[in-house]
């Protein structure tokens, strides 16, 4: 368990320019950094809870530490402030909780929501002999199930597994590179986790035929114990900044689809005058013409 002393020299103003550097890295900013995750073995956790922590952690970094996530948060928050890692993987394995994940996100440094998952299944990476996707690979996440639209702590499980599975944002995605696909399902009060190896098959058209592989793992997961941050609390992490909130256009409108919609306004036209292509068809006949000048004459001798 980390020192009181410890995480008070946090707080102390730097003393060179190395120390200086490392805390503006770590200010507050309008875009922030990667989210970094660390993962946590707990003391007791067997060999199946280990497997499934070097599986995940072939983007991740590893740490062994005893603690208890649900009991005590302080040496989560510690070590979060200290790895500059806002999301966390915690495994262990006892007789009342066996095969036990904790998957949990923090704001400010401090935690946020909190899940726990218990293993009923597991395949290994190294189980399935087929190719595997290089790492680093940015997965395409796919979400099966009402429950993650209806049950208020699935969506928050929804949300924490984007969160951590995401990995960077970019600008630009080119068809070779989408080949890394994870799959939640929610049924019967179960999560199955699958992943699966994109490959691109020659369809005879520009679009090729799509197949999925699997690569593992593969979990059966099922869920446990839940701390959700408050509405208020949730809301507050959300918030975007001003500087970063797109300006509002005039006569601009986009919809689904994100298609772009722009409204024009003209003066009113006098579509008598218009000029159209001249075809005999439609020139107007000697008697039409008479009764046209007729018309106007009557017009201008009502106005004088």
């Amino acid at each position: 368990m980390p020192s009181c002393v410890a995480l008070d020299r946090l707080h102390q103003k730097p003393k060179t320019k190395r120390a200086k550097r490392f805390l503006e890295k770590r200010e507050p900013k309008l875009s922030e950094n990667i989210k970094n995750a660390m993962l946590i073995k707990g003391g007791n956790a067997n060999s199946t809870v280990t497997q499934v922590l070097r599986d995940v952690s072939l983007f991740f970094n590893i740490r062994k530490n005893i603690t208890r996530p649900f009991e005590d948060q302080t040496s989560l928050e510690f070590f979060s402030k200290k790895s500059d890692c806002s999301l966390f993987m915690f495994g262990s394995h006892n007789k009342k909780r066996p095969n036990n994940l904790v998957i949990g996100r923090m704001y400010d440094y401090h935690v946020l929501d909190m899940i726990e998952l218990g293993i009923e299944k597991f395949v290994s990476l190294k189980d399935i002999k087929n190719s595997k996707c290089p790492e680093g690979t940015k997965p395409m996440l796919i979400f099966a199930g009402d429950d993650f639209d209806v049950t208020e702590d699935y969506r928050r499980l929804k949300s924490l597994l984007i969160d951590f599975f995401r990995g960077p944002t970019v600008s630009n995605i080119r068809l070779a590179g989408l080949e890394y696909v994870l799959h939640f399902t929610a049924l019967n009060g179960k999560i199955y986790f699958r992943s699966y190896k994109l490959l691109l098959k020659k369809s005879g058209c520009r679009t090729p035929r799509i197949e999925l592989e699997e690569m593992g793992p593969s979990l059966d997961l099922v869920l446990r114990r839940t701390h959700l941050a408050s509405d208020d609390l949730y809301k507050l992490s959300m918030k975007m900044p001003k500087a970063l909130k797109p300006k509002k256009k005039k006569n601009i409108s986009h919809d689904t689809f994100g298609t772009t919609y722009g409204r024009i306004h003209m003066q009113k036209q006098d579509l008598s005058k218009l000029q159209t292509r001249k075809m005999k068809g439609l020139k107007k006949r000697p008697a039409e013409r008479k009764a046209e000048d007729e018309e106007n004459k009557s017009k201008r001798i009502k106005k004088n």
